[in-house]
């Protein structure tokens, strides 16, 4: 089985958790997955807490609480906007618009005409 890079588009590359209690969440995936978590440094000083297996991060845990716990994938695509103003005619509703994540790239999170979320991000290492 080969392993795609995250950067490879139409990879899902990187998936993100989001809930009411990020330590209790961190928890129980090290336990029931064998995790290891591990805090990654931002730009803008704060620290992001990744999911990693192996040497590998594949995913993190949002500093943002919510009501509810959720995953989000990240479909790696070349141009977030682009992407997104296709998944709209398309019939998906953007919840979270296209921002700059300095240090990662530019992403955004939408709903599927399903109803299902999940985010686009096109990494600052694709950019010219």
């Amino acid at each position: 089985m080969s392993i795609l890079e995250m950067t490879a588009v139409g990879n899902s590359g990187w998936i993100g958790h989001s809930g009411p209690d990020q330590s209790k969440a961190k928890s129980f995936y090290q336990d029931v997955l064998g995790w290891t978590i591990s805090d990654m440094p931002m730009q803008d000083g704060s620290s992001y807490s990744a999911a990693v297996v192996g040497e590998t991060a594949i995913g993190g845990f949002s500093p943002m609480p919510e009501e509810r716990g959720s995953w989000t994938i990240f479909f790696t695509v070349p141009d977030v906007d682009a992407s997104v103003a296709k998944a709209e005619a398309k019939g998906a509703t953007v919840l979270q618009p296209a921002m700059d994540m300095p240090g990662v790239g530019r992403m955004a999170t939408l709903n599927d005409p399903q109803g299902a979320r999940f985010a686009l991000i096109t990494y600052e290492s694709m950019r010219p």
